[in-house]
């Protein structure tokens, strides 16, 4: 099993959820969060002040994955999430060592 982690732009959400969801991947957890990379934030002028915004609003999808169906989901994310401008974001695979499934005590891929 794999552990898949995407950070995208936020308005890309709904169109990676579905991509995801027509390759058959049932279930994925969302967190807004905030950072920067390359993009190193950039400067707003509110009420005649300008301040710096140092960290950017981004989603981050963890997904956990049969190994077979890794590559695919990588896939998939980088297709539907990218814009072509920096700031697209980045993903991250990872091994996953065990699941548990809490309500039937279900372990590995059939907890998934």
């Amino acid at each position: 099993m794999k552990k898949v982690e995407a950070i995208i732009k936020p308005f890309k959400l709904d169109e990676v959820k579905e991509a995801l969801s027509s390759i058959g991947v049932q279930g994925l957890t969302v967190t807004e969060v905030k950072g920067f990379g390359r993009q190193k934030g950039h400067t707003e002028l509110y009420r005649g002040a300008e301040y710096v915004v140092d960290f950017l609003p981004k989603v981050k999808l963890e997904i956990i994955v049969s190994d077979d169906l890794a590559a695919q989901v990588v896939e998939t994310i980088e297709r539907s999430a990218r814009t072509g401008r920096i700031g697209d974001g980045k993903i991250f695979v990872m091994p996953m060592e065990d699941v548990v499934r809490i309500r039937t005590g279900e372990r590995g891929s059939n907890a998934l």
